[in-house]
């Protein structure tokens, strides 16, 4: 079976030419030049002072559009926290069971629940999602059990969820172990009304 060559994109050929003007060949001699593309011409901006108490717009991509800002990296749960969370000296502010649900069903109230508990000023909450049971033929999938202990962490590291989101680690076996998750929650940011400080 032979591999289709994919060719690369025009923001991936930038990215590379900005990377190899950076780096010196280890044989000058057998060193390969790339013919440069022309440049493609962007459509100036028109300057306007912005009015007097209105906030600066976004960063402006080619076309103008507003840029938004990525979302933030997930963190790992220190140690320290979860030794004290085991130990029950660290109070959990809510729980979700996921059990018995689809995986439409599940991640709606995932969602939801983390969103909740985001607005009521959550810091720890666990996320229960079962260990699944092991065993019998299943050729199709049909049957695949412990979908859900495989998804939650993916759908927790999603780009829709960073805002809500600090991280999450398996929980302690006193919480279910493998069939559970503690998640630390983001504190909501809170819109100032223009002229507040």
């Amino acid at each position: 079976m032979t591999r289709r060559k994919r060719n690369l994109s025009g923001e991936e050929r930038t990215l590379w030419a900005t990377v190899a003007r950076t780096v010196a060949p280890l044989r000058p001699e057998d060193a390969v030049v790339e013919p440069q593309e022309p440049p493609v011409a962007e459509v100036p901006a028109i300057a306007t002072a912005p009015a007097r108490g209105t906030a600066t717009p976004a960063k402006a991509g080619k076309i103008g559009k507003a840029v938004p800002p990525p979302p933030p990296p997930l963190h790992p749960i220190e140690r320290r926290t979860l030794t004290r969370v085991a130990r029950g000296t660290i109070e959990i502010d809510g729980r979700i069971d996921l059990h018995g649900l689809t995986q439409l069903d599940a991640h709606d109230r995932l969602r939801g629940f983390l969103i909740d508990a985001q607005s009521r000023g959550s810091k720890l909450v666990i996320v229960i999602t079962g260990k699944g049971k092991v065993g019998g033929e299943d050729p199709f999938g049909m049957n695949e059990r412990g979908v859900l202990r495989r998804r939650v962490p993916q759908w927790l590291a999603e780009p829709g969820l960073r805002n809500i989101v600090i991280g999450f680690e398996e929980a302690h076996r006193s919480h279910g172990g493998g069939g559970a998750l503690y998640v630390r929650i983001r504190k909501k940011r809170t819109l100032h009304k223009v002229g507040e400080v």
